[in-house]
Protein backbone atom coordinates (compact mmCIF):
# COMPACT_ATOMS: atom_id res chain seq x y z
CA UNK A 1 0.00 0.00 0.00
CA UNK A 2 1.41 3.58 -1.41
CA UNK A 3 2.74 5.44 1.98
CA UNK A 4 0.01 8.14 2.77
CA UNK A 5 0.89 11.62 2.47
CA UNK A 6 -0.31 12.30 5.83
CA UNK A 7 1.41 10.31 7.84
CA UNK A 8 4.62 12.04 6.54
CA UNK A 9 3.74 15.12 7.17
CA UNK A 10 2.93 13.52 11.05
CA UNK A 11 6.06 12.80 11.06
CA UNK A 12 7.62 15.90 10.34
CA UNK A 13 5.56 17.68 13.05
CA UNK A 14 6.24 15.62 15.31
CA UNK A 15 9.92 16.11 14.66
CA UNK A 16 9.60 19.70 14.27
CA UNK A 17 10.56 19.57 10.99
CA UNK A 18 7.43 21.03 9.07
CA UNK A 19 7.28 24.14 7.21
CA UNK A 20 4.58 26.45 6.10
CA UNK A 21 4.59 29.30 3.97
CA UNK A 22 3.91 32.66 5.43
CA UNK A 23 2.13 35.68 3.20
CA UNK A 24 3.46 38.48 3.57
CA UNK A 25 1.04 41.37 2.59
CA UNK A 26 3.85 44.21 1.47
CA UNK A 27 6.88 44.73 -0.78
CA UNK A 28 10.43 43.29 0.45
CA UNK A 29 11.82 45.57 3.02
CA UNK A 30 13.11 45.79 6.46
CA UNK A 31 9.26 45.82 7.25
CA UNK A 32 6.57 43.68 6.53
CA UNK A 33 3.00 43.60 7.15
CA UNK A 34 1.69 40.02 7.88
CA UNK A 35 -1.51 38.97 9.70
CA UNK A 36 -2.16 42.87 9.70
CA UNK A 37 1.01 43.12 11.86
CA UNK A 38 4.23 45.24 11.40
CA UNK A 39 7.08 43.02 11.80
CA UNK A 40 10.58 43.97 11.43
CA UNK A 41 12.43 41.76 9.08
CA UNK A 42 15.62 39.95 10.19
CA UNK A 43 15.46 36.69 7.37
CA UNK A 44 15.99 38.60 4.26
CA UNK A 45 18.98 38.27 2.16
CA UNK A 46 18.34 41.69 0.55
CA UNK A 47 21.29 43.00 2.09
CA UNK A 48 22.00 46.19 0.49
CA UNK A 49 17.95 47.12 0.65
CA UNK A 50 18.23 47.61 -3.06
CA UNK A 51 14.93 45.78 -3.39
CA UNK A 52 13.36 49.02 -3.05
CA UNK A 53 16.02 51.61 -4.04
CA UNK A 54 14.17 53.93 -6.27
CA UNK A 55 17.02 54.21 -9.07
CA UNK A 56 16.96 50.19 -9.68
CA UNK A 57 12.77 50.15 -9.10
CA UNK A 58 13.07 52.80 -12.17
CA UNK A 59 14.95 50.59 -14.32
CA UNK A 60 13.03 48.09 -14.05
CA UNK A 61 10.12 50.08 -15.14
CA UNK A 62 12.20 51.02 -18.33
CA UNK A 63 12.57 47.97 -19.08
CA UNK A 64 9.35 46.72 -18.92
CA UNK A 65 8.34 49.83 -20.98
CA UNK A 66 10.90 48.89 -23.62
CA UNK A 67 11.30 45.07 -23.69
CA UNK A 68 7.80 44.24 -22.61
CA UNK A 69 7.01 41.57 -19.78
CA UNK A 70 8.02 38.18 -20.87
CA UNK A 71 11.17 36.75 -23.24
CA UNK A 72 8.75 34.43 -25.47
CA UNK A 73 10.58 31.11 -25.32
CA UNK A 74 14.66 30.02 -24.12
CA UNK A 75 17.46 31.34 -25.19
CA UNK A 76 18.46 29.42 -28.20
CA UNK A 77 14.61 29.71 -29.42
CA UNK A 78 14.20 33.44 -29.78
CA UNK A 79 14.56 34.42 -26.41
CA UNK A 80 18.23 36.08 -26.19
CA UNK A 81 17.24 40.04 -26.03
CA UNK A 82 19.91 42.41 -26.24
CA UNK A 83 19.60 43.16 -22.13
CA UNK A 84 20.95 39.57 -21.57
CA UNK A 85 23.80 40.12 -23.55
CA UNK A 86 24.75 43.62 -21.98
CA UNK A 87 24.65 41.95 -18.76
CA UNK A 88 26.37 39.10 -19.06
CA UNK A 89 29.31 41.44 -20.72
CA UNK A 90 29.14 43.56 -17.86
CA UNK A 91 29.39 40.60 -15.44
CA UNK A 92 32.08 39.29 -17.24
CA UNK A 93 34.45 42.69 -17.28
CA UNK A 94 32.95 42.62 -13.03
CA UNK A 95 34.79 39.57 -12.81
CA UNK A 96 37.66 39.62 -14.65
CA UNK A 97 36.30 36.75 -16.92
CA UNK A 98 36.28 36.24 -21.14
CA UNK A 99 32.37 35.31 -20.53
CA UNK A 100 29.45 34.67 -18.52
CA UNK A 101 26.42 33.05 -18.75
CA UNK A 102 22.95 34.44 -16.56
CA UNK A 103 20.29 31.72 -15.57
CA UNK A 104 16.63 31.99 -13.84
CA UNK A 105 18.13 31.20 -10.40
CA UNK A 106 21.11 30.35 -8.26
CA UNK A 107 19.93 26.54 -8.34
CA UNK A 108 19.55 26.42 -12.19
CA UNK A 109 22.80 27.82 -12.29
CA UNK A 110 24.27 25.05 -9.89
CA UNK A 111 22.53 22.15 -11.38
CA UNK A 112 23.43 23.62 -15.15
CA UNK A 113 26.40 24.20 -14.73
CA UNK A 114 27.42 21.07 -12.96
CA UNK A 115 25.87 18.49 -14.91
CA UNK A 116 27.38 20.22 -17.95
CA UNK A 117 30.82 19.65 -17.04
CA UNK A 118 31.11 16.42 -15.28
CA UNK A 119 30.34 13.08 -15.72
CA UNK A 120 31.46 9.64 -14.75
CA UNK A 121 35.10 9.41 -14.99
CA UNK A 122 34.88 12.89 -13.23
CA UNK A 123 35.41 13.53 -9.73
CA UNK A 124 33.95 16.31 -7.83
CA UNK A 125 34.96 17.90 -4.16
CA UNK A 126 32.99 19.65 -1.95
CA UNK A 127 32.61 21.50 0.87
CA UNK A 128 30.30 19.83 3.49
CA UNK A 129 28.64 23.26 4.22
CA UNK A 130 27.76 23.70 0.15
CA UNK A 131 24.58 24.79 -0.60
CA UNK A 132 22.24 21.96 -1.79
CA UNK A 133 21.83 23.01 -5.68
CA UNK A 134 25.58 22.28 -5.02
CA UNK A 135 25.13 19.18 -3.79
CA UNK A 136 22.05 18.21 -5.78
CA UNK A 137 24.10 19.67 -8.96
CA UNK A 138 27.00 16.98 -8.24
CA UNK A 139 24.84 13.89 -7.15
CA UNK A 140 23.22 14.35 -10.65
CA UNK A 141 26.06 14.54 -12.63
CA UNK A 142 27.47 11.18 -12.10
CA UNK A 143 30.45 12.05 -11.28
CA UNK A 144 32.38 10.59 -8.53
CA UNK A 145 31.75 13.12 -4.99
CA UNK A 146 34.41 13.09 -2.19
CA UNK A 147 33.08 15.89 0.98
CA UNK A 148 35.75 17.26 3.49
CA UNK A 149 34.76 18.42 6.67
CA UNK A 150 34.05 22.29 6.62
CA UNK A 151 37.29 24.21 5.37
CA UNK A 152 39.24 21.47 6.31
CA UNK A 153 42.25 22.23 4.08
CA UNK A 154 44.24 18.98 5.20
CA UNK A 155 41.18 16.73 4.13
CA UNK A 156 40.86 18.62 0.80
CA UNK A 157 44.41 18.09 -0.50
CA UNK A 158 43.88 14.53 1.15
CA UNK A 159 41.22 14.28 -1.56
CA UNK A 160 43.14 16.12 -4.52
CA UNK A 161 46.04 13.49 -3.17
CA UNK A 162 43.50 11.11 -4.16
CA UNK A 163 42.09 12.26 -7.01
CA UNK A 164 45.36 13.14 -8.61
CA UNK A 165 46.03 9.59 -8.91
CA UNK A 166 42.71 8.12 -9.65
CA UNK A 167 41.57 10.83 -12.53
CA UNK A 168 42.07 9.47 -16.12
CA UNK A 169 43.78 11.72 -18.32
CA UNK A 170 41.21 13.43 -19.94
CA UNK A 171 39.21 13.75 -16.80
CA UNK A 172 38.12 16.96 -14.40
CA UNK A 173 38.70 17.32 -10.75
CA UNK A 174 36.63 20.23 -9.69
CA UNK A 175 36.83 22.00 -6.29
CA UNK A 176 33.48 23.72 -5.06
CA UNK A 177 33.34 25.56 -2.27
CA UNK A 178 31.39 28.85 -1.60
CA UNK A 179 33.03 32.02 -0.63
CA UNK A 180 30.60 33.21 2.07
CA UNK A 181 28.70 30.18 3.44
CA UNK A 182 25.07 30.98 3.44
CA UNK A 183 23.80 29.35 6.84
CA UNK A 184 26.88 30.40 8.37
CA UNK A 185 28.18 33.62 7.06
CA UNK A 186 32.01 32.27 7.44
CA UNK A 187 34.15 32.42 4.91
CA UNK A 188 36.28 29.69 3.17
CA UNK A 189 40.34 29.79 3.06
CA UNK A 190 40.50 30.89 -0.82
CA UNK A 191 43.83 31.71 -1.47
CA UNK A 192 44.95 28.46 0.58
CA UNK A 193 42.49 26.67 -2.10
CA UNK A 194 43.62 27.93 -5.21
CA UNK A 195 47.13 27.06 -4.35
CA UNK A 196 45.97 23.70 -3.59
CA UNK A 197 43.68 23.40 -6.80
CA UNK A 198 46.73 24.67 -8.62
CA UNK A 199 48.96 22.52 -7.03
CA UNK A 200 46.56 19.05 -8.16
CA UNK A 201 45.77 21.07 -11.47
CA UNK A 202 42.07 21.10 -10.82
CA UNK A 203 39.57 23.33 -11.62
CA UNK A 204 37.98 25.59 -9.16
CA UNK A 205 33.68 26.41 -9.04
CA UNK A 206 33.47 29.05 -6.41
CA UNK A 207 29.79 30.27 -5.14
CA UNK A 208 30.10 34.20 -4.58
CA UNK A 209 26.06 34.05 -3.70
CA UNK A 210 26.76 35.64 -0.52
CA UNK A 211 29.73 37.98 -1.39
CA UNK A 212 28.87 39.76 -4.46
CA UNK A 213 27.68 43.06 -3.41
CA UNK A 214 28.82 42.75 0.19
CA UNK A 215 32.74 42.18 -0.06
CA UNK A 216 34.68 44.82 0.62
CA UNK A 217 34.70 45.99 -3.32
CA UNK A 218 31.74 44.78 -3.68
CA UNK A 219 32.41 42.51 -6.54
CA UNK A 220 33.33 39.29 -4.25
CA UNK A 221 35.44 37.38 -2.12
CA UNK A 222 37.68 36.62 -5.20
CA UNK A 223 38.35 40.24 -6.44
CA UNK A 224 39.09 41.37 -2.82
CA UNK A 225 41.86 38.73 -2.82
CA UNK A 226 42.82 39.94 -6.36
CA UNK A 227 42.35 36.03 -7.64
CA UNK A 228 39.58 35.83 -9.53
CA UNK A 229 41.65 35.24 -12.75
CA UNK A 230 42.52 32.13 -10.91
CA UNK A 231 38.97 30.86 -10.05
CA UNK A 232 37.66 29.06 -13.31
CA UNK A 233 33.95 28.93 -12.76
CA UNK A 234 32.81 32.07 -10.83
CA UNK A 235 29.36 31.73 -9.51
CA UNK A 236 26.77 34.18 -7.96
CA UNK A 237 23.45 35.66 -7.86
CA UNK A 238 21.32 38.83 -8.68
CA UNK A 239 18.81 38.12 -5.89
CA UNK A 240 20.60 38.44 -2.56
CA UNK A 241 22.69 42.23 -2.47
CA UNK A 242 20.85 43.28 -6.46
CA UNK A 243 17.57 42.64 -5.23
CA UNK A 244 16.53 41.26 -8.19
CA UNK A 245 16.20 37.62 -9.52
CA UNK A 246 18.71 35.21 -11.47
CA UNK A 247 22.32 34.13 -11.31
CA UNK A 248 25.26 33.42 -13.09
CA UNK A 249 28.42 32.04 -13.99
CA UNK A 250 31.48 33.40 -15.36
CA UNK A 251 34.35 31.42 -16.64
CA UNK A 252 36.40 31.24 -19.96
CA UNK A 253 34.75 31.88 -23.16
CA UNK A 254 35.19 27.91 -23.78
CA UNK A 255 33.11 26.50 -20.85
CA UNK A 256 30.27 29.35 -21.11
CA UNK A 257 29.86 27.66 -24.82
CA UNK A 258 30.11 24.61 -23.54
CA UNK A 259 27.06 25.49 -20.87
CA UNK A 260 25.42 27.30 -23.84
CA UNK A 261 25.10 23.80 -25.33
CA UNK A 262 24.82 20.91 -22.83
CA UNK A 263 23.08 23.05 -19.61
CA UNK A 264 19.75 21.68 -19.15
CA UNK A 265 18.53 24.35 -17.03
CA UNK A 266 19.72 26.82 -19.53
CA UNK A 267 18.34 25.24 -22.74
CA UNK A 268 15.36 24.36 -21.71
CA UNK A 269 14.15 27.17 -19.65
CA UNK A 270 12.65 30.24 -20.86
CA UNK A 271 14.26 33.22 -20.59
CA UNK A 272 14.40 35.80 -17.50
CA UNK A 273 12.46 38.82 -18.35
CA UNK A 274 15.38 41.44 -20.21
CA UNK A 275 13.67 44.55 -17.56
CA UNK A 276 15.19 42.10 -14.74
CA UNK A 277 18.76 42.58 -16.86
CA UNK A 278 18.06 46.30 -17.54
CA UNK A 279 17.53 46.67 -13.46
CA UNK A 280 20.13 44.43 -13.02
CA UNK A 281 22.82 46.72 -15.06
CA UNK A 282 21.74 49.55 -12.64
CA UNK A 283 22.13 47.86 -9.63
CA UNK A 284 25.82 46.95 -10.78
CA UNK A 285 26.48 50.73 -11.17
CA UNK A 286 25.00 51.82 -8.10
CA UNK A 287 26.83 48.75 -6.37
CA UNK A 288 30.13 50.13 -7.96
CA UNK A 289 29.32 54.39 -6.56
CA UNK A 290 29.49 55.74 -3.20
CA UNK A 291 25.96 55.24 -2.70
CA UNK A 292 26.86 51.48 -2.67
CA UNK A 293 30.24 52.46 -0.59
CA UNK A 294 28.11 53.87 2.22
CA UNK A 295 25.58 50.95 2.21
CA UNK A 296 28.58 48.72 2.54
CA UNK A 297 30.13 50.42 5.35
CA UNK A 298 26.85 50.84 7.30
CA UNK A 299 26.05 47.12 7.30
CA UNK A 300 29.49 46.70 8.17
CA UNK A 301 28.53 48.85 11.20
CA UNK A 302 25.35 46.93 12.10
CA UNK A 303 27.66 43.68 11.59
CA UNK A 304 29.79 44.68 14.15
CA UNK A 305 27.11 46.19 16.69
CA UNK A 306 25.48 42.94 16.46
CA UNK A 307 28.51 40.74 17.21
CA UNK A 308 29.40 42.55 19.95
CA UNK A 309 26.65 42.55 22.07
CA UNK A 310 25.60 39.38 21.67
CA UNK A 311 28.77 36.80 22.73
CA UNK A 312 26.63 34.22 21.81
CA UNK A 313 27.03 34.81 17.91
CA UNK A 314 30.88 34.80 16.48
CA UNK A 315 31.82 38.11 14.78
CA UNK A 316 31.65 37.92 10.60
CA UNK A 317 32.86 39.28 8.23
CA UNK A 318 29.25 39.04 6.31
CA UNK A 319 25.58 40.12 7.53
CA UNK A 320 24.82 36.11 7.88
CA UNK A 321 24.86 35.68 11.86
CA UNK A 322 23.67 32.45 13.06
CA UNK A 323 22.06 32.09 16.78
CA UNK A 324 22.74 27.96 16.93
CA UNK A 325 20.53 26.67 19.46
CA UNK A 326 20.71 23.07 18.80
CA UNK A 327 17.45 20.43 18.52
CA UNK A 328 14.44 22.14 15.93
CA UNK A 329 12.02 22.78 18.80
CA UNK A 330 14.26 25.41 20.81
CA UNK A 331 14.92 27.18 17.65
CA UNK A 332 10.96 27.26 16.82
CA UNK A 333 10.04 28.37 20.68
CA UNK A 334 12.74 31.74 20.50
CA UNK A 335 11.83 32.40 16.68
CA UNK A 336 8.33 32.77 17.76
CA UNK A 337 9.14 34.34 21.00
CA UNK A 338 10.35 36.82 18.88
CA UNK A 339 7.83 36.77 16.50
CA UNK A 340 5.32 37.83 19.10
CA UNK A 341 7.44 40.94 19.78
CA UNK A 342 7.39 41.84 16.00
CA UNK A 343 10.43 40.46 14.68
CA UNK A 344 10.85 37.91 11.76
CA UNK A 345 13.66 35.30 12.16
CA UNK A 346 12.65 31.91 11.27
CA UNK A 347 14.02 28.67 12.79
CA UNK A 348 16.44 27.22 9.96
CA UNK A 349 16.36 23.42 10.43
CA UNK A 350 17.15 19.87 9.12
CA UNK A 351 18.23 19.33 6.32
CA UNK A 352 19.03 22.89 5.70
CA UNK A 353 21.56 22.85 8.44
CA UNK A 354 22.66 19.59 10.78
CA UNK A 355 20.28 17.96 12.67
CA UNK A 356 21.94 18.98 15.37
CA UNK A 357 23.04 22.64 14.46
CA UNK A 358 19.44 24.07 14.72
CA UNK A 359 19.39 27.97 14.55
CA UNK A 360 18.45 31.49 14.00
CA UNK A 361 19.47 33.06 10.95
CA UNK A 362 19.90 36.06 11.58
CA UNK A 363 20.58 38.84 8.29
CA UNK A 364 21.03 42.36 8.18
CA UNK A 365 20.65 45.17 5.35
CA UNK A 366 21.90 48.27 5.00
CA UNK A 367 17.99 49.46 5.01
CA UNK A 368 18.05 48.70 8.38
CA UNK A 369 17.99 51.93 11.13
CA UNK A 370 19.71 51.58 13.66
CA UNK A 371 16.67 51.73 16.21
CA UNK A 372 15.71 48.64 14.61
CA UNK A 373 18.87 46.82 14.55
CA UNK A 374 19.27 47.97 18.86
CA UNK A 375 15.24 46.37 18.93
CA UNK A 376 16.94 43.11 17.62
CA UNK A 377 19.76 43.43 20.04
CA UNK A 378 17.23 43.80 23.04
CA UNK A 379 15.13 41.08 21.96
CA UNK A 380 18.47 38.79 22.24
CA UNK A 381 19.52 39.81 25.62
CA UNK A 382 16.10 39.23 26.94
Amino acid sequence: MPRDPQDELQALQEAHLLRQLRPVDSPQATELIIDGSNFINFSSNDYLGFSSHPEILNAYKNGLDLWGSGSGSSRLVCGTLRPHLELEERLAQLKNSAAALTFSTGYATALGTITALATKGDILILDKLCHASLIDGARLSGATLRIYPHNDLNRLESHLQWADKKIASDGRIIVITESVFSMDGDLCPLKEIVSLKQQYGALLLLDEAHAFGIAQQGIGLADDLGLSDQVDLQMGTLSKALGLSGAYLCASRAFIDLLINRSRSFIYSTAPPAATAVAALKAIDILLSEDGQQRRRKLKRHIKQVSDEIKTIPHSASPILPYILGSSQNALQLSSQLYQQGLLIPAIRYPTVPRDQARLRITLSAAHSGEQVKQLINALKR
